[in-house]
């Protein structure tokens, strides 16, 4: 029977996902079954009544194994999500991005990079108003890099959903370390972001003020290459919707884990060839325009 109602992951995926955790649990409640509490909790809204009611288990036992397991799953994430190791890897993805744009000027992409506010329940105290977005409900910022297919490659998780995506970007290990993408190559952004060179370097799309059709055309095709990363966002989202489609309710320090836990769920499935067709949704984040490509070198 396809587990994939109940718990949102193939019966490949599962397995997958249980040798990357490798778990050892000293009571009754054995790794495979904490593994599905936890993905049923998921599944099911991040209800801990509900999975208690299903699994026959005390409310706090559903929440301890809920907690557990996230930090399991939180763990193993840079065995699952990690840049590219290898030039011939790179070399796959900046292709896979050339493919995308259908142009050879983005034979040196080596990711597509965006912010994704994911709604939650808002904080109480002084400070929540800071978790208000300008669409005004709560969130928490997930910053995200993916490859031509839409694996996650980088991840960035727990910012106020107040907060630019642009100074998100200034504080992210991605920024600071200046470690990728390698000489050459860069990362396709929104108009959101700034078009940099250093010590990130980002291409975002010509102003909508630019006129002329060399400028026309390469937004078309950076806009090919980079909605991958919206793809990415939306198949997270329907795998997990009854979470990502309503305001998480789970306490707002415990978010993190858990959108980076699903992000590691994501990569997992994809590598399985588990795919989940990405649903129409309202679109939350609208990019501000305020990019300017200025790649004119790349039509020579």
């Amino acid at each position: 029977e396809d587990p994939r109602p109940d718990f949102r992951l193939s019966r490949e995926s599962f397995v997958v996902l249980l040798n990357l955790l490798n778990q050892d649990r000293r009571h009754g409640w054995g790794a495979t079954i904490e593994t599905l509490v936890f993905l049923f909790w998921l599944a099911s809204g991040a209800s801990y009544r509900v999975v208690s009611r299903v699994f026959g288990m005390p409310r706090s036992t559903v929440h301890d194994i809920v907690h557990r397991v996230t930090e399991d799953v939180v763990a193993i994430l840079h065995q699952v999500i990690h840049l590219p190791k290898t030039p011939e890897e790179m070399e796959v993805v900046s292709r896979g991005f050339a493919g995308l744009a259908r142009h050879r000027a983005f034979m040196k992409a080596a990711g597509a990079i965006d912010g994704c506010r994911i709604r939650i329940k808002a904080p109480s105290g002084p400070d929540g108003q800071c978790y208000r977005n300008r669409k005004l409900f709560p969130s928490i910022i997930l910053q995200a890099v993916c490859d031509h297919q839409g694996r996650f490659i980088d991840t960035y998780v727990g910012w106020p959903g107040s907060v630019h995506d642009s100074r998100v970007l200034r504080h992210s290990p991605l920024y600071r370390q200046s470690a990728f993408p390698p000489p050459g190559h860069f990362i396709l952004a929104d108009g959101g972001y700034p078009c940099l060179q250093h010590p990130l370097p980002l291409i975002t799309p010509y102003k909508r003020v630019v006129q002329g059709v060399g400028a026309q055309r390469f937004n078309s095709h950076h806009s090919r290459a980079r909605c991958i990363i919206e793809c990415a966002f939306g198949m997270m989202k329907t795998r997990f919707r009854t979470i990502f489609l309503k305001a998480l309710e789970v306490h707002h320090t415990f978010v993190p884990h858990v959108i980076t836990a699903c992000t590691i769920l994501h990569n997992i499935c994809l590598s399985a060839g588990d795919i989940v067709p990405q649903e129409d949704e309202p679109e939350d984040d609208v990019a501000e325009d305020e990019g300017e490509a200025g790649l004119e070198a790349l039509w020579r």
